[in-house]
């Protein structure tokens, strides 16, 4: 697993999050979201995983809700734990970028 996959999957569920917290979505569409903003490396077999743990976990619900072309689609939505839980994530990742940077930025 490269470094960058390795990063990535730290924080993918915070990026799902802040996703989600934004506008209510499916799976299709956050993975397009997430590449759009520079994310290629999140397809959607790599977000529907973390969208069922995520669930499971009570940080997120699912709706079906109809569509206009195609079949019904699966929309996520915040819990409020996981509104919670993204406020946390960011927080701890405030708190470990800050001296991170300033480490690397002396090399």
């Amino acid at each position: 697993m490269s470094v960058r996959s390795q990063l990535l999957k730290g924080i993918l569920d915070g990026c799902v999050l802040a996703v989600i917290e934004k506008e209510a979505v499916y799976g299709y569409e956050l993975s397009k979201k997430l590449q759009d903003i520079g994310l290629q490396d999140v397809s959607e077999g790599t977000i529907y995983p973390v969208l069922l743990r995520l669930q499971k976990n009570g940080l997120i619900r699912g709706e079906i809700r109809p569509s206009d072309s195609g079949p019904n689609r699966k929309y996520y939505f915040l819990t409020d734990m996981g509104h919670e839980t993204l406020a946390t994530i960011i927080e701890e990742w405030n708190q470990i970028t800050g001296p991170v940077n300033e480490l690397l930025k002396r090399r």
